[in-house]
């Protein structure tokens, strides 16, 4: 009995150091045996999560901070109007300027 269960236990150590040269450190499982690639879609993944925050983030900032650029300049025109500093027109026509609306020719005269 001691001898069949010292063969038993050699056999069994001798099996178990020599799984990971037969199958690699993954072993084998009830999804097939050896290496698979699966485990690199995980990291994929949260890497095109992360990617996909920051260019949308950053493309947030970019638009709210091009609107605010172009909205401070047309609060101040409109507090200036709103003092008495500036007339009517000279108002139209710096809003004018400040929108990109310069409906004249190729040389920048207006109509």
């Amino acid at each position: 009995m001691t001898s069949s269960l010292a063969a038993t236990f050699a056999v069994q150590s001798a099996q178990l150091l020599a799984d990971p040269v037969a199958h690699g450190p993954w072993g084998t499982g009830p999804w097939g045996t050896g290496f698979s690639p699966w485990f690199l879609l995980f990291p994929l993944f949260w890497i095109l999560v992360i990617g996909l925050f920051i260019f949308f983030a950053r493309r947030t900032w970019r638009r709210n901070h091009e609107w605010a650029t172009a909205r401070g300049g047309e609060s101040v025109l409109r507090e200036r109007y709103a003092r008495g500093e500036i007339d009517e027109t000279e108002y139209r026509q710096r809003l004018e300027v400040l929108r990109g609306d310069s409906r004249g020719d190729s040389r920048g005269n207006r109509r």
